[in-house]
């Protein structure tokens, strides 16, 4: 194999490489259509109207692109090689010198760019724009409530205003339900004056009203100040849990960094991070995933795409991708049942494609 690019190797990533941008387009078009039409059943509620709902849908793009881009690459990579095959061109590259390997590497190469911006998306730009896109939804749907970036959630309730620095949402298998950590509930007196200020460790929403653990509250009299310290109490609370869990992270959409601190903390505490870590690893694992799909893809373009149209390919790009997703999900919830490491959840899936694109490059060859 020659060390350095030629110009058949910039054709090859040339075509792969629109022909993964045409597919990335069809799949987020898609999807934005699906997820707009999801937004219709809360239009109306408070100030969200469908220009609020376009904005919150610009603000989920980079995550979506990140989501799709995957599947984008199998499909877009198996139609481009197959339409390459149609054509007779790998034919004639082949004639010139174009080994097998070259063709992977030069496939590879294309899909690199495409993945390393993918991957700074994933932890930049990603992220904020969930952000964004949650407290502006949350904010609209509810005048009572706003999610500020370095300051937590903020909600209001009467005389009382809560700030949370941050919650999910949990789930123990039979019941499911909202948990903040870090709130500050701060109750106002009638003439605006400050009458206390509860600092709580958890507060979860069950059945009823709010459940507080590890409460501190200062009452503020007009002559004294008088603390006092709860292990648990409950709070008769109408506010709107569902409206807070719009604005609170979820797992899939924090950056590396902040999956990292948040399984840290919850390891501390002795609390169970594995949502977490599912998708922290998932996170290190993205790029090789998307590197052993496309190499298991290639071998297909020497035989199998030569003679088929343009429906055969796009089904043996969907049958890859669905194959692989269902390998991968079953693997890491085995992890989570036998609580075996997720590292190794994660690559057993990437060996067996790697293994599939080895044996078909072999039988090719034979």
């Amino acid at each position: 194999m020659k060390p350095f690019p030629k110009i058949h190797d910039f054709y090859v990533g040339r075509v792969v490489f629109g022909t993964v941008l045409l597919v990335w387009a069809v799949l987020l078009g898609l999807d934005l259509m699906l997820s707009f039409v999801g937004e219709f059943g809360d239009i109306g509620k408070g100030n969200y109207g469908i220009a609020t709902a376009i904005a919150y849908m610009a603000y989920t793009l980079p995550r979506r692109l990140y989501e799709l881009f995957p599947y984008a690459a199998v499909v877009g990579a198996l139609m481009a090689l197959g339409q390459l095959a149609a054509s007779s061109e790998l034919t004639a590259l082949r004639a010139v010198g174009l080994s097998r390997r070259r063709l992977s590497v030069a496939v590879a190469g294309a899909l690199a760019v495409l993945t390393l911006l993918m991957v700074v998306s994933g932890e930049t730009a990603g992220p904020w724009g969930e952000r964004r896109a949650n407290a502006l939804k949350a904010s609209a749907k509810s005048k009572d409530m706003i999610v500020a970036r370095y300051s937590g959630l903020w909600a209001r309730e009467g005389d009382v205003i809560l700030n949370a620095n941050g919650g999910e949402e949990r789930d123990n298998g039979t019941d499911r339900w909202l948990e903040l950590r870090d709130v500050r509930l701060y109750e106002f007196a009638a003439d605006g004056r400050l009458k206390s200020l509860a600092l709580v460790k958890v507060a979860e929403h069950r059945p009823g009203g709010w459940l507080l653990r590890d409460v501190t509250r200062t009452n503020f009299e007009p002559k004294s100040v008088t603390q006092e310290k709860i292990r648990e109490e409950r709070w008769a609370s109408k506010l709107d849990a569902v409206a807070l869990t719009a604005g609170t992270d979820k797992p899939r959409y924090l950056a590396a960094g902040e999956l990292r601190k948040a399984i840290e903390y919850r390891q501390r505490n002795s609390l169970d991070a594995s949502e977490f870590e599912v998708i922290y690893w998932g996170r290190w694992f993205y790029a090789l995933n998307i590197l052993a799909l496309c190499l298991a893809a290639v071998p297909f373009a020497f035989g199998t795409l030569r003679s088929g149209g343009m429906g055969k390919r796009l089904f043996i790009g969907i049958v890859f991708s669905l194959g692989f997703w269902l390998l991968q999900q079953q693997c890491v919830r085995l992890a989570q049942v036998y609580h075996f490491d997720y590292r190794v959840a994660y690559v057993m899936p990437t060996l067996v494609m790697l293994a599939v694109s080895w044996f078909l490059f072999r039988r090719r060859s034979g």
